[in-house]
Order: C-alpha cells, then structure tokens, then sequence
C-alpha cells in the first residue's frame, strides 16, 4: 500500500492522502493508483497534481471536481500494480515481498511467519505469527538476512522475549 485517501480537501473535488512513500511526495510519481475500499471494491484514480499539506498531501484527481464526488470517493487504501515499482538494489526488499517468509533467531529458533508490517511512531515493526504474535522492531541491526530464495529471515531476537 502507498497510501490512502483520508477524506476531501475543499470544495473543489481536491483530497487528502496520506503518503506512506519516502519522501511522502513519491506517491505523486505513480500515474495511475488502484483505489480499495473496505468492501474490497477497486476503481482506478489518475492523480492530476498535489502539493504537501501538513503531515500528508492534498491532491486533485482525474475525474473528481466537486465536494460530493471527494466524499463518495471515502477513505481508500491506494496501491499500485507491482511493475510500476521501481528495482531495488541488491539486498533491499519490499514488505510485501516477506509477507509469508519463515522467521528464524540466531539460534535457529522458528519465531514464525511474517503476517505483515505496521509503521510505529518510534520505528517499524514485523508482525510474526508462530506459538505466539510477536511484534519485532524493523530498525538497523534486527534483520540480518533476508534470504529470498529459502524464504526465511534471520533476525536477533530471543525467543522468550
């Protein structure tokens, strides 16, 4: 996910988005986001132009011209197809692509599977699922391996923590 529409800007049809890209304006690079609503219904959006505002971005979208059409739109998570992504140097992975990797300690201790990633005001962490749900911090020395061809990440956590 890129971001999602957090509710109308105005009464031009303009919309607040919060931007999960780094830097937040990014998300403006992608012509074409796919539009996914919590009944699961996808629609396309074509952002025309944004800017920075506050935390997030306002932006004005292909199609949307008014105060009501902002509003129908609701509160979509924004993504976008997978070969729109740019490569990734070597040794640098998206998130998504670890969802389901076995995760290992240093012990060789099978932790469990990543369920997926939640961004914390004071770092990142991964959601693992084994004998237990366990939240481990994402942050400079936690992963150590990332192996894609296993599908199996090594991190330094202990097991009874």
């Amino acid at each position: 996910m890129l971001g999602r529409v957090t509710g109308p800007f105005g009464v031009r049809g303009w919309v607040k988005v919060a931007s999960f890209t780094e830097p937040r304006e990014q998300i403006l690079e992608y012509e074409h986001w796919r539009a996914e609503s919590a009944d699961g219904a996808t629609r396309e959006l074509r952002p025309l132009e944004g800017r920075a505002h506050g935390k997030g971005l306002v932006v004005r979208l292909e199609g949307i011209d008014d105060r009501t059409a902002a509003v129908a739109l609701g509160r979509p998570e924004l993504w976008v197809e997978r070969a729109e992504l740019p490569a990734l140097p070597p040794g640098e992975h998206y998130r998504a692509d670890l969802v389901g990797f076995e995760v290992v300690n240093l012990q060789g201790v099978r932790l469990g599977r990543v369920e997926g990633f939640l961004d914390l005001p004071a770092n990142p962490v991964m959601i693992v699922a084994g004998d237990r749900e366990r939240w481990l911090p994402v942050g400079p020395g936690q992963m150590l391996k990332v192996d894609a061809a296993e599908g199996r990440i090594t991190v330094d956590w202990d097991a009874e923590f």
